[in-house]
């Protein structure tokens, strides 16, 4: 029996980022949402000595061999915690190297799905460690509830749902985020630490540190965003994570479809949906 599962795209309404670690990785404060955009894993158990992947849709094109998918499968089977080899076909309607998590969501949602149907017993603090083993934002997938990673690292959730819609345009290019975090040299103090996210006008004094130095390496991506602050009833626009993606927020469906058909018609060759938060 196939099962279908979907995995949901992450959007960061707010990064900064706090220090660089003796690891060389940085400590973040984030504030992770979800969108409707998902991609689709469908997911079967078959008589074979190898686990098989494939990938395929509109996004699946140079994915390398060795993916969160893979590095999760690996790790579970070193661990011997599978009783059976899987058939995993993912559609990708997620776009690469855009900021939304595509794969680490993936790798979060089957986590989940073998956590439940091979009835591993994993509690969240063995679920977090195997997370943090496969990638950093792996663990912001393990369920969409709206997410802050704190000053020291830790993740606290909030059930309370802030609606808003959304257009998301990606151009034809990605942004790799080890590169883009090299180049970071500036820090920032932070600002979610005593602010519980309760409404729209606290989202809208954020920001994403990581704009600067990727609107200075592409240069159209800061015009894109200009040209989606000017949208009409537009809440504000920001990067989510390390680009390319870039997010208009919206309070109303009827401004998000506007604003996505005027981005589509202004930037024909970028790819553009409109959506909403979970």
């Amino acid at each position: 029996m196939e099962h279908k599962i979907k995995s949901f795209s992450k959007i960061n309404v707010h990064l900064n980022v706090i220090k660089k670690l003796k690891s060389n990785f940085h400590r973040i404060e984030t504030l992770v949402m979800f969108s409707d955009l998902y991609d689709l894993l469908y997911v079967k158990k078959i008589n074979a000595k190898k686990h098989k992947i494939t990938f395929y849709g509109k996004f699946s094109k140079n994915i390398s061999s060795t993916n969160t998918i893979s590095k999760l499968l690996d790790l579970l089977d070193k661990k011997k915690l599978l009783n059976y080899k899987y058939k995993i076909k993912i559609k990708k309607n997620i776009p690469t190297q855009s900021g939304m998590g595509g794969g680490s969501i993936n790798a979060a949602t089957l986590l989940n799905y073998f956590n439940k149907i091979e009835k591993l017993y994993l509690n969240k603090k063995k679920l977090l460690k195997i997370c943090t083993q496969i990638g950093s934002d792996v663990c912001l997938g393990l369920n969409t509830k709206n997410k802050i990673i704190t000053k020291n690292g830790k993740m606290r959730e909030f059930n309370k749902k802030i609606k808003l819609y959304l257009t998301i345009v990606k151009p034809d290019y990605g942004c790799k985020t080890g590169q883009i975090y090299q180049k970071v040299r500036n820090y920032s103090d932070f600002q979610l630490s005593n602010n519980k996210i309760s409404n729209v006008k606290k989202l809208i004094k954020l920001n994403n540190d990581l704009e600067t130095i990727v609107f200075k390496k592409y240069p159209s991506l800061g015009k894109l965003k200009n040209d989606l602050t000017s949208l009409k009833n537009i809440l504000f626009a920001r990067m989510t994570g390390s680009g390319s993606a870039l997010v208009a927020y919206f309070l109303t469906k009827k401004d998000a479809l506007n604003g996505t058909k005027l981005i589509k018609k202004k930037y024909k060759k970028h790819w553009c949906i409109s959506s909403k938060t979970i």
